[in-house]
């Protein structure tokens, strides 16, 4: 018999936003604009290292007693535990009562994955292994869920007619579902839609899910890049907490610390007994051991200076809140160009409305095709723009690009 060649394994798609971003790179004209990416840029449209992350990285090179050993299986202890404050709340009765269950991942994907194994293997499924996502979510839901066997499956959020939430259809989903389904919740500036519920909404979802006696799979990539302010950010999260909603919640700190290739997160489940948090961790070590043996040290020791040292603290709030300002600034230009200046045909206050780095304008897959085509403005087919790709020397082409293509002029 002869050796394997693979012939017949099938040619996979690229990834969509990993082929724009292809795409945006090969074309030569100079006022291309990349929209696609899902990572900051500052004013000059060039990716921005924290100054609190130059400071951090300055510490570590002069530590004397800096080494490059393993960590243990499930991550820097003092990072995991400083990540479970932001996120939770130094005063989470969680953290007081020794139940949270924090484990240094991969970044927010590593988080989703092995959030995703554990459950797929230990969660007490009385129908078919699913999770509700929201209809749109990240793209990478799907597979990461998929690879585990539990089927995704789409719960009403996104409402097309209002650019909005379609908060009766998701709330009529999470009262029809049979009673312990899980579903997945974007804990702050949702990707890809920048929609999000409010407190009261937020309340009622709370309120439904515990009736129901359903699980909360939190997604937190974005906690202090939404609003600027880190606990504002972590609201949601935090009063699911303090509900007693059965939950998890994973965490990325590619995005508010800017380190994107550094692939910092954490997973942290809260289970109602501290002899319960002892044997899920007992079994996160297990699955963690299997696949990474133990996460990478740089980043983590990074990230747990800044939030172990309230000095940095101080400091990485502050880029935070630039980051997020910028982002705000780009949302209110862009909405009085369209508005005031280019008199754009219909309303555009989703635009201001929306938070987070990315926003859904509204336009169709045609209209997008047509931004790339015409202006070699790169975006998604379903009209999600990166806002932080705009800036103060391309919105206005943004802008006047975006109204030809809504008055068919192209």
């Amino acid at each position: 018999m002869s050796a394997e060649t693979w012939q017949d394994v099938p040619l996979a798609p690229p990834d969509s936003i990993f082929k724009l971003t292809a795409a945006y790179k090969a074309d030569t004209f100079p006022q291309k604009v990349n929209l696609g990416v899902g990572a900051y840029r500052d004013d000059d449209n060039k990716p921005w290292v924290l100054p609190v992350i130059k400071k951090a990285t300055q510490i570590l090179l002069n530590d004397p007693n800096l080494d490059h050993e393993y960590l243990p299986i499930t991550g820097l202890p003092e990072f995991s535990a400083g990540a479970a404050k932001l996120i939770l709340g130094a005063d989470s009765p969680a953290i007081a009562e020794g139940r949270a269950v924090s484990v240094q991942t991969i970044s927010g994907t590593g988080a989703n994955h092995l959030g995703a194994l554990f459950l797929s293997r230990f969660y007490h499924w009385d129908a078919p292994k699913q999770i509700y996502l929201s209809n749109p979510t990240w793209a990478n839901h799907h597979a990461i869920f998929k690879n585990v066997g539990i089927q995704p499956i789409d719960y009403p959020y996104y409402d097309p007619a209002t650019i909005g939430l379609d908060f009766d259809g998701f709330i009529g989903t999470l009262e029809s579902a049979a009673p312990g389904s899980v579903f997945l919740l974007h804990a702050c500036a949702h990707n890809p839609t920048g929609v999000d519920p409010t407190r009261d909404q937020w309340k009622h979802i709370a309120e439904v899910i515990v009736a129901k006696n359903h699980y909360a799979f939190f997604d937190c990539a974005y906690q202090g890049f939404a609003s600027g302010d880190l606990n504002n950010d972590a609201w949601a999260v935090r009063y699911f907490v303090e509900k007693g909603v059965p939950m998890l919640v994973c965490q990325s700190f590619a995005k508010n610390a800017g380190l994107y290739g550094e692939r910092i997160g954490a997973l942290h489940i809260v289970p109602p007994t501290k002899d319960a948090a002892d044997r899920v961790k007992s079994q996160l070590s297990v699955l963690q051991r299997s696949e990474i043996s133990n996460p990478p040290a740089y980043g983590a020791r990074l990230v747990s200076l800044i939030l172990n040292d309230s000095a940095l603290f101080d400091d990485w709030n502050r880029d935070i809140k630039t980051m997020a300002e910028r982002i705000i600034s780009m949302r209110n230009e862009l909405y009085r160009l369209l508005t005031e200046e280019l008199k754009t045909p219909g309303s555009w206050v989703h635009i201001i409305n929306q938070i987070g780095m990315f926003s859904f304008t509204g336009i169709n897959p045609s209209q997008s095709q047509a931004l790339i085509d015409t202006f070699h403005i790169y975006l998604t087919a379903n009209g999600r723009i990166s806002m932080a790709g705009l800036n103060s020397h391309n919105i206005r082409y943004f802008a006047e690009s975006l109204d030809k293509v809504v008055r068919g002029q192209v």
